[in-house]
This record gives C-alpha cells, structure tokens and sequence, in this order.
C-alpha cells in the first residue's frame, strides 16, 4: 500500500501489483474498496496494476467533507495521483460505477489518457442507464439454474419498487455462481462506503451533453468490455455507450457477468492485455 495526499488533504491510498506499463484502475461499486478487484484476472502479469482506494473506501481516509464523494469530485484525486506518480500519459480502467469516474476523468484530461478500458461499465455520466427490462431479459438467460426462481422473483420484486435488492439477487452478477464468487460476494458489506455511495451520483456529479460532446472528441483508443449474462450494461447497452467514442471497440465475454475476471481469467485478461499491448484477439470482440 502507497499513500498520497488529494488536494483537500485526505490521505489517500493505492495498491500496486506487477510490473511494467502502469494501469490505472478505478473500483466501482460505487465506492466500494479496490480489494474486490483482486488481480484481475491476471493483468498483473505484465504490466503494473495501479489500483486506487477512492475516498473514504478501503486504506483511505475518511474526507472531512462528503460532498467530496461525488463521482465528479473524484476526478481531481484521480489527476492529483497521475501527478503523483510522475506520468505523462497512462492506461485507465473504469469498472462498473467506476466506468462513469473513468468517463469524466478522460473527459476533462483526455491528453492523459492512452487507453481507456471500460469493463461492465455504468454510463451513468452519459445520462443512460439499464432499463427494468435489460436487467429481467438478462436474468431470463439463467433460466435453469438452481437458485434462478428465487432470485428472478426478489429481481422482479425490486424493479416493481417492493423491498431492496437482497442477498437473493447475488448470482444474477456472477457468470457461475461457484464457490470462488461467493467468497467475493461475501466479502461486499465490509467493502462498501454506503454514506458514500449515496453521494456518489447525487445531484450536479454528471453533465451528460458536456461529457458526450468531450469523449466524441477523445483521441485515445477505448476498449469496452461487457459480459454476456451481464444485465446492468447488457450488450446492447454497451454496444449503444460505444456510439460516443471514435475509437472504440466492443468486446463481449461469453459467459462472462458483472465480474467476469473472475469468470473466465484467462479470456478477461486476453482481451484487455491485447488491447492494452495493441494486440487484437478476435474471440468475443467485435468493431463498433
């Protein structure tokens, strides 16, 4: 663990695995502790893996302020860590709620971005979210599945605005719902700020017109991953968050779900290292 200081005076920390080209990779929940995000899959293995603790999650300080949580406040701690660590220009990662931070950051500092990797991404910065019915359609797919009824019934519940979402729903973000995700699930409630989290998109973090007409102009390749089964971005949702960018791609995981690194491993960490290294894998990627 490594620690930096933001412009307000938080102490902030971050986590570095690997080595080689720095990738610097913003955990979604939202504000959930990078811990969840594990290795990766495995992109460790050739690059150096930077993962931030945003404020108030994980190793990181509690700010004094908690409007500071929100999303387009962040953004100044993600460029106060770029400094921090002496870079030009570097890869960024967005996972989930994480994607809408990483949209807003190449948005406002698009020449500091090389690549940008959106995985299972929220656009929520982009004013679109997943509709009641991606999500249903998606949950559909794993008709047949041991705990589907009972947790297809707790989703349609939910959506209809009876009850919060419950432990019920968890298979729904897992491509298999093995024993490695129910570790990671299980882990979740000691992970989450949820003070933080309900700042986190609260009113005046996103500018949609403004950050679409930023990101229409980014030089930088994007890459945007999605999971098959996934229902908050389906593929479709994906495919339709890509049409901003100029130069993107879109790649969808078989099998894959919210997580899908810990899915499928190697096949995550093919599609984002080749993009990343430049390299086009054809498995589950197709231009937009």
């Amino acid at each position: 663990m490594s620690i930096f200081t933001a412009s307000d005076g938080t102490r902030l920390a971050y986590h570095q695995r690997g080595e080689g080209e720095p990738l610097l990779v913003l955990p979604g929940g939202p504000m959930r502790a990078s811990s969840y995000l594990g290795d990766l899959g495995g992109l460790d293995a050739g690059r150096r893996v930077i993962r931030l603790d945003l404020r108030g999650t994980g190793d990181s300080e509690v700010p004094a302020d908690p409007a500071t949580y929100r999303c387009d406040r962040l953004v100044d701690d993600v460029e106060t860590l770029r400094v921090h660590l002496d870079l030009e220009e570097m890869d960024v990662l967005g996972h989930s709620a994480g994607g809408s931070l990483a949209m807003l950051y190449a948005a406002r500092f698009p020449r500091r971005i090389r690549r940008l990797v959106l995985v299972t991404a929220n656009p929520w910065a982009l004013g679109t979210t997943a509709t009641p019915e991606d999500r249903l359609s998606a949950a559909r797919l794993r008709k047949g599945e041991p705990w589907f009824e009972e947790a297809f019934r707790a989703l349609e519940a939910w959506l209809g605005g009876i009850g919060d979402p419950g432990p019920e729903l968890a298979p729904l973000f897992y491509g298999r719902w093995d024993t490695a995700a129910r570790q990671h699930d299980a882990r979740a409630d000691d992970e989450f700020n949820d003070e933080a989290a309900g700042v986190y998109g609260s009113e005046g973090a996103y500018d949609p017109p403004a950050t679409r007409a930023a990101l229409s102009r980014l030089t930088a390749p994007v890459l945007l991953l999605t999971g098959e089964l996934d229902g908050a971005p389906n593929p479709e949702l994906a495919r339709r968050t890509a049409d901003v960018f100029p130069h993107v791609e879109v790649a969808v995981q078989p099998g894959g779900g919210h997580y899908p690194w810990l899915d499928d491993p190697e096949r995550f960490a093919g599609l984002v290292g080749g993009f990343l290294d430049d390299v086009s894998p054809s498995v589950g990627r197709t231009p937009s």
